[in-house]
């Protein structure tokens, strides 16, 4: 489990990890799974997983960004930083949508799609070994 706040070496990059943001009005949706904040190029990512039905990968990545829209607008303002949403949605079978690998280059870090479709999948087939045995 990692830490819930990291910090880099000279507060360059902080990344908040299942961390509540919080603001002076009420903000219902204001816990995104990841936040990377860049110091030194006046950014905000708001991440946020989710694996769900492969027929509704495209409306849950709409979701998430109507979802944290407030959120993104009270960032921006607060920390005067630009900020976006990046939504990983991935099938129960490893679907994604045309717009996925776009969210996921624009994460720090090396992330290959096979391998985050792969681990998908195969949480999916231990949730369902546990509830079918």
């Amino acid at each position: 489990m990692p830490k819930s706040v990291e910090t880099s070496q000279g507060d360059k990059v902080t990344i908040f990890w299942n961390q509540q943001v919080q603001t002076d009005r009420t903000i219902l949706s204001n816990k995104p799974d990841i936040i990377i904040r860049d110091n030194e190029k006046g950014t905000c990512m708001l991440i946020d997983v989710a694996i769900s039905g492969d027929r509704n990968v495209i409306k849950k990545e709409a979701e998430k960004i109507l979802k944290y829209k407030d959120l993104t607008i009270y960032i921006q303002r607060m920390w005067n930083v630009k900020t976006k949403v990046r939504p990983v949605i991935i099938g129960a079978t490893g679907t994604t949508s045309k717009s996925f690998r776009k969210y996921v280059s624009n994460i720090p870090g090396k992330h290959e799609v096979r391998e985050l479709q792969k681990t998908a999948t195969l949480g999916i087939a231990h949730t369902l070994r546990k509830v079918l045995m």
